[in-house]
């Protein structure tokens, strides 16, 4: 009898700015046999960030576009990065901590084929202190989204979505501690099922 052939694994890109813990659990939930998605480059637009070495560390290039040295030309930044995209045949691009606002041009190219995580159950609190904002509201819950990337700020459609209540005397430093564990885990699922589409 034949045997199946192993569907190819969807190949990833992930973006980052920073530590790179959601991109380690991405990373990590790639390399799993049966994944549907690995991730095969790790891009950063800040040079020497710890992510960068944690992707090496994990066996993924890791490389570096600093938006630095294109001034205030963003799409030209943007299209160097495209260009690695391509170059490392990547179907599916993930933002993970990727602190830059995107062109047109970008969002318009990926268009569907790009994801982010965001730390607050979308639409709440698009933008930045997503913690912060949530407790001065007197939330009960605050939690992480993961939404495709459209040109309006953390606006795309929902893909998924994890909730963490918020504790009596919770600071913005502890919830965010407890929102991140939650994203490390809803971003792989969400990750591994858009890759399946």
């Amino acid at each position: 009898m034949p045997t199946e052939t192993a569907q190819p694994k969807t190949r990833v890109a992930v973006l980052i700015s920073g530590s790179g813990t959601n991109m380690a659990s991405l990373i990590a939930a790639g390399q799993v046999a049966d994944a549907p998605y690995e991730v095969v480059v790790v891009v950063s637009n800040v040079a020497s960030v710890a992510g960068l070495d944690r992707a090496r560390a994990a066996g993924v290039e890791a490389l570096t576009v600093e938006h630095g040295s294109y001034g205030k030309d963003r799409e030209a930044h943007e299209r160097a990065i495209d260009a690695l995209l391509i170059q490392h045949k990547v179907e599916v691009v993930a933002l993970a901590g990727y602190m830059r606002l995107l062109t047109p041009w970008l969002v318009q190219k990926w268009a569907g084929r790009m994801i982010n995580i965001h730390p607050s159950l979308l639409p709440l609190y698009p933008g930045l202190n997503t913690h912060a904002r949530a407790l001065e509201s007197g939330d009960a819950e605050a939690g992480c989204t993961v939404h495709v990337v459209t040109e309006g700020v953390d606006e795309g459609p929902v893909l998924g979505q994890a909730r963490v209540p918020i504790l009596p005397g919770d600071t913005p430093e502890a919830l965010a501690e407890r929102v991140k564990a939650a994203e490390h885990r809803l971003y792989a699922q969400t990750l591994a099922a858009f890759a399946k589409r």
